[in-house]
């Protein structure tokens, strides 16, 4: 049998249907079902990256009402090459507003001869050839205090809610 906790907030479709014989209320409950159903596919991530801006199925909190849900965004931003010991800015084309609020930024980058890292990076040996991501209301911009040049193919995906 499976059971949900009462105070949860996630979407869960039990498993265990148990349909009326009354024709009325089959229709009520099979109604229920399919809502149920449609909810609980609706707020699981949904894997699309893309360079437009798309619902990924995620859901935040609001502040001050914690049971109040906003709808999350996702967009891949293709950065190009990384810079050699410099700072490159790229235009992300999404419209901030004051109630737009970032839940997710993070990049990775691929040299071809098959080296990957994540953004942001530390080199933990001991040298400081660290990258460092940020993004502001025009651009996201990567800070790089070695030669990463090599690295021809950054993305970075930003999550966020509007409103």
């Amino acid at each position: 049998m499976s059971f949900l906790p009462d105070n949860s907030l996630t979407s869960f479709v039990p498993t265990d249907v148990i349909l009326p014989d009354d024709p009325t209320e089959l229709r009520r409950s099979l109604d229920d079902i399919l809502r149920k159903i449609i909810d609980a596919l609706n707020d699981k991530q949904i894997g699309h990256y893309n360079t437009v801006e798309g619902v990924n199925g995620d859901k935040f909190f609001t502040p001050g009402d914690p049971q109040n849900f906003k709808g999350v965004y996702r967009k891949v931003i293709d950065f190009g090459a990384l810079p050699n010991s410099a700072t490159k800015s790229v235009a992300h084309g999404i419209t901030i507003s004051a109630t737009t609020e970032f839940t997710h930024i993070y990049a990775t980058a691929t040299d071809p001869s098959t080296s990957f890292i994540p953004i942001p990076y530390v080199d933990m040996s001991g040298g400081n050839n660290h990258i460092q991501l940020s993004l502001d209301s025009t651009n996201v911009t990567i800070i790089t205090n070695f030669n990463y040049s090599a690295y021809t193919t950054c993305y970075v995906v930003v999550e966020y809610t509007q409103g």
